[in-house]
């Protein structure tokens, strides 16, 4: 049997999410918008996701959510932001939207925060 995968590191409290909101950088794309924060360590990217009921039911949400979390878990295996803070907000189009075009969608994110490329903490925190 194969070790099971150590659970990324996530955002619960709500003062951390208000905290990427209120001094992180953001990009937005069809499929969801992304809020990223530099912090002062190199540990694993902290992850949160957020998708409010302006949405759809719970049904809708809680497929959002996994789309936006299997999304996040392959492209930060290709692209590891350590030290940063993410959270990924659904979008109506997010449950509906092609899976491969999502995927994309946070790539593009990523390079629009400075994420992607061997930029530094101090990067990321400018606007």
């Amino acid at each position: 049997m194969a070790p099971a995968a150590r659970k990324p590191n996530r955002l619960t409290r709500r003062a951390e999410f208000l905290l990427v909101a209120a001094r992180g950088r953001k990009a937005a794309t069809p499929g969801l918008v992304l809020q990223a924060l530099a912090r002062d360590d190199d540990a694993p990217a902290r992850l949160g996701f957020t998708v409010t009921k302006k949405v759809g039911n719970a049904v809708v949400r809680n497929r959002t959510r996994r789309r936006l979390r299997a999304c996040a878990r392959l492209v930060l295996a290709e692209v590891p932001c350590p030290g940063r803070d993410l959270v990924l907000i659904g979008r109506e189009a997010t449950s509906g939207r092609e899976f491969p075009a999502l995927l994309d969608d946070l790539r593009a994110a990523l390079a629009r925060v400075a994420l992607a490329g061997a930029a530094g903490p101090a990067s990321a925190r400018s606007r």
